[in-house]
């Protein structure tokens, strides 16, 4: 039987390495506790603990109270995936349409505005960027939150955004390591498998995470795939080869190693969360991300429970669990002194260059000098899909709203796949009725992934041959409609980009 104070020093170093979340815009009196005493070194932030730039701040003081080092992270890729502006859409675009513009000085501009709003909140890490080369087009949770399906496009943008977002102070973490890109299953519903050969991976998958340690990336967040080629038994997140020979060994990274959330079914629905965090620092992880769905006192105690007790039981060595604990605060050292330093920066006026960005990132095929601006008030059908749960669903999309403001007579219906299954006539109902005498405006995200979607369009199109089509995911190999828009991302400044054209507010080019 270990003694109190050998219990206490296990629990202590357990609950350095985890990294969870909670619920509510104020801090909970347990993770403060935690934090002050208990071993607690990170928490991560999700939409549902923001409200506003003003409430982030005093919520992120209310923990850097109990510890100044505290690691305070988030989920921040802007784009699709947005924390800080959940309720309203991002004001930046994400990583596709920054891949897009292929510009590095802009995706470095980019980043550093997203750094310096994320340090005026108090967060010193963040969840970014998406390293993973979209090389599978149907893949359903990365898309439009990679730059692109190029390996050197994907890693030369990398690196211009770790180097963008760290001069602000804020840590970058590249992410799903060794690569989510050529994946066709969500790893939130079920495991990936990348069946590409170990030669492939070197020079496809990895080339964007050396990127990413040449610029300086300061955190790697593990991908829950199976990589036979790596290793044919683990999902990465689990797995040694991965982590330790290959991340570690062959890519040379020092840093902080962070697992993707682990009560995701890719390894949850094996393993469990407690199960799957011990495997994970066992395997070489340092920190534990938990909280996107189980973000309470008790869960954060079962997984302190569940290292303390494999450490007991000989399952998960202590050496390597008081590693992880060191190599955290090794990270909160630099991370505190980091954000301390850039304090005097301030708070950073909003510098528009999302709009920027999402402008430069549009592409248009088509006639449009017959067809745009808009001759009338339009109608405005969007098709939307289930996204990935790393988008919050309620983020709002779509080109209907920004159109509206400067259009204020057009009209528009949302539809998706129940809907369009349910009722047969509710496309003709509800879109090509509506539209009859005025110009018509079908707006689809990632519509060469969906079947349904790109079914409904054709409808529209075949009765409407002249209708514009805005596309905000991933343009397919096809641009349909008299006027093909592409955002490559679903935005508000994206949305807001597309309007502008649509009403003739702005200036753009065919390609």
């Amino acid at each position: 039987m270990l003694s109190h104070g050998r219990g206490e020093q296990l629990t202590q170093l357990s609950h350095a390495v985890l990294q969870p979340g909670f619920e509510g815009t104020t801090a909970p009196d347990w993770v403060r506790r935690r934090i002050a005493d208990g071993g607690l070194a990170s928490v991560v932030l999700f939409g549902r603990n923001i409200a506003g730039p003003e409430q982030v701040a005093r919520l992120t003081a209310q923990l850097r109270a109990e510890n100044p080092d505290v690691i305070i992270a988030i989920d921040e890729e802007a784009g699709d995936v947005t924390r800080l502006e959940a309720w309203t859409g991002a004001s930046r675009p994400g990583n596709l349409a920054l891949g897009a513009v292929d510009d590095t000085g802009l995706t470095e501009s980019v980043a550093r505005d997203i750094g310096r709003e994320l340090h005026a909140a108090g967060v010193s890490l963040n969840y970014a960027p998406s390293a993973d080369v979209n090389s599978n087009p149907r893949n359903p949770t990365i898309g439009v939150r990679s730059f692109g399906a190029r390996t050197d496009l994907v890693a030369r943008h990398t690196a211009a955004w770790v180097r963008g977002l760290q001069s602000a102070g804020v840590a970058a973490c590249a992410k799903h390591f060794p690569g989510h890109g050529d994946t066709a299953v969500d790893s939130h519903l079920g495991l990936p498998r990348v069946t590409a050969p170990a030669e492939e991976l070197a020079a496809t998958a990895l080339p964007p995470f050396a990127a990413a340690i040449g610029a300086g990336v300061r955190a790697v967040m593990t991908g829950h795939l199976l990589v036979p080629a790596l290793d044919p038994g683990l999902p990465a997140t689990l797995s040694r080869r991965i982590l330790v020979d290959l991340l570690r060994g062959r890519l040379g990274f020092t840093g902080l190693i962070v697992t993707d959330a682990v009560e995701m079914k890719a390894v949850a629905a094996r393993y469990g969360i407690g199960g799957a965090s011990v495997r994970a620092v066992a395997a070489g992880a340092d920190a534990v991300c938990v909280g996107g769905e189980h973000a309470d006192e008790a869960h954060t105690a079962l997984l302190a429970t569940a290292l303390a007790t494999a450490v007991r039981d000989g399952v998960l060595p202590e050496e390597r669990l008081a590693e992880a604990a060191a190599r955290v605060a090794e990270f909160a050292a630099w991370s505190g002194e980091r954000f301390r330093a850039h304090a005097a920066d301030g708070a950073a006026p909003p510098s528009g260059i999302g709009l920027v960005a999402a402008r430069r990132a549009m592409r248009v095929t088509g006639r449009a000098d017959d067809s745009l601006p808009l001759p009338g008030d339009p109608h405005v059908a969007e098709f939307a899909p289930t996204s990935t749960l790393a988008v919050d669903r309620r983020t709002p999309w779509g080109v209907a709203a920004p159109l509206r403001e400067l259009r204020p007579g057009a009209t528009s219906v949302r539809l998706t796949q129940d809907e369009l299954a349910a009722d047969a006539g509710v496309l003709e109902r509800e879109v090509l009725v509506p539209a009859a005498g005025k110009p018509l405006v079908a707006v689809v995200r990632d519509a060469a992934r969906h079947p349904w979607m790109s079914a409904a369009l054709d409808r529209v199109l075949g009765a409407r041959p002249d209708a514009v089509v805005v596309e905000m995911g991933v343009p397919g190999a096809d641009s349909p409609g008299a006027v093909h828009l592409a955002t490559h991302g679903a935005t508000r400044v994206s949305g807001q980009a597309a309007a502008e054209l649509l009403a003739g507010e702005a200036h753009f080019s065919g390609s």
